[in-house]
């Protein structure tokens, strides 16, 4: 019997933080988008929320990095400019790279997951 792990459980939050950026190229790959959008991509995956607090500082980490560029382009609802990401040719290629690392990780842990059957302890 398996048991879809619940949100909130520590350990999706912390597989969720090691592809964190990858997610973020995926969702940028898709189209340009800006800050609220981000959240509201993965949660429409099914991700659990992440905060802005995640989300900024690795949006600023990934432009340094050369992978993301940003521009200003106005509201639709005439507030103030919204700060939009697209990717760059470097930030293309990490997330491929990223994509093929993450299938071959997935691939390995899924083989050991469901390889392997519980036994019962035969220790006293």
């Amino acid at each position: 019997m398996t048991v879809d792990p619940l949100p909130g459980d520590p350990r999706r939050s912390q597989l969720l933080r090691g592809v964190l950026d990858l997610c973020l190229l995926a969702l940028i790959a898709e189209r340009p988008r800006y800050g609220f959008e981000f959240g509201q991509g993965l949660a429409e995956s099914g991700l659990e929320p992440v905060s802005d607090g995640s989300i900024y500082p690795l949006l600023a980490r990934m432009e340094r990095a050369g992978l993301v560029t940003s521009f200003r382009a106005p509201s639709p609802a005439g507030g103030a400019p919204r700060k939009y990401y697209r990717l760059t040719e470097a930030g293309r290629a990490e997330l491929t790279a990223g994509r093929t690392g993450w299938q071959a990780f997935a691939g390995q842990v899924g083989r050991i997951l469901t390889a392997t059957e519980p036994t019962e302890n035969d220790a006293p």
